[in-house]
């Protein structure tokens, strides 16, 4: 019996709510059944069903980033198959952020105490309620209804830039994760690394797309100059372990910055130096000659 991987994708059972249902479903079972054998009368045991609960979504928005440059770079009938599919995995990804959500209710709500004592970080608080502003605007926009009161330019830019935010903020709790702590456990490894790939999939994506083929018109420096900086960024991505307290010191130095870290999500971006480093060597290898290539980049 041969096995026929594209006939198998377009069987229906895995394909549009077929294959929301299919993931959706089950990853409510599993959140219920977790719920009964948790302590839900403590902070700590609703903090383990927020963690839990994360761990659920963040595979979804991964997925959601990569599925594009996936069929940029390796045109495949899976690669199709997962850019067809992106709306319903994404939707799986709002499923489990809002049960996310309900734990974070119960927590600030019933165990408030608890809360703002052990969980409670003003920057967090606004990353993550940034990140609840884009998702229910994502998701109503994901169908005629509400995409409809949307230009086509707004409609893209509200998806885009959301994508982007919930991609960085489980990146960043992961890098951080591996950069501060030295006793990371392996689902930080994991998901750090999916994140990473998942961005790196979209630079090496913009490049192919806008690569020039006849390399005697840019600069074997600038190419050579380009491969450095992807080289540095690659390394810095494994080490950021032993850069990252230098780094942070050095870009908080000043009373401005230092303040900033409180008030602006991310700030100052240590978790995504390597992936500059990275599009940067790449905008320099490629030498994209107009403006229109470089704001590629985000498509």
């Amino acid at each position: 019996m041969s096995f026929d991987l594209k006939k198998i994708l377009k069987n229906k059972v895995i394909n549009s709510w077929n294959l929301f249902s299919l993931i959706s479903i089950p990853m409510c079972i599993a959140m219920i059944i977790n719920l009964l054998s948790t302590d839900l009368n403590s902070g700590p045991g609703i903090s383990s069903m927020i963690q839990y609960s994360v761990r659920w979504a963040v595979p979804f928005i991964y997925l959601v980033v990569a599925a594009s440059s996936l069929h940029i770079l390796f045109p495949s009938s899976f690669s199709s198959w997962l850019l067809i599919n992106r709306k319903y995995i994404g939707l799986c990804f709002a499923v489990a952020m809002a049960w996310q959500g309900l734990f974070i209710f119960i927590m600030s709500y019933f165990f408030h105490d608890y809360y703002y004592a052990d969980v409670y970080f003003l920057r967090d608080e606004l990353e993550g309620s940034i990140g609840y502003i884009f998702l229910p605007a994502m998701v109503i926009t994901s169908f005629h209804f509400g995409r409809k009161y949307l230009s086509s330019k707004q409609w893209t830019l509200l998806h885009k830039s959301g994508v982007y935010f919930l991609w960085a903020y489980p990146f960043s709790v992961y890098w951080w994760n591996l950069s501060y702590y030295e006793d990371p456990g392996v689902i930080d490894y994991l998901f750090y690394w999916a994140g990473f790939t998942a961005f790196a999939l979209r630079v090496a994506a913009w490049g192919k797309k806008n690569k020039i083929h006849n390399h005697e018109d840019s600069s074997m420096i600038v190419r050579i100059c380009g491969g450095l900086f992807i080289g540095v960024g690659l390394l810095m991505s494994v080490t950021s372990l032993y850069w990252q307290e230098y780094i942070t010191s050095f870009l908080t130095a000043t009373n401005w910055s230092a303040n900033l870290e409180l008030w602006i999500p991310f700030w100052p971006f240590e978790p995504y130096l390597s992936l500059v480093f990275i599009a940067f060597g790449t905008m320099l290898y490629i030498k994209p000659r107009y403006k229109s290539e470089l704001e590629s980049f985000l498509n």
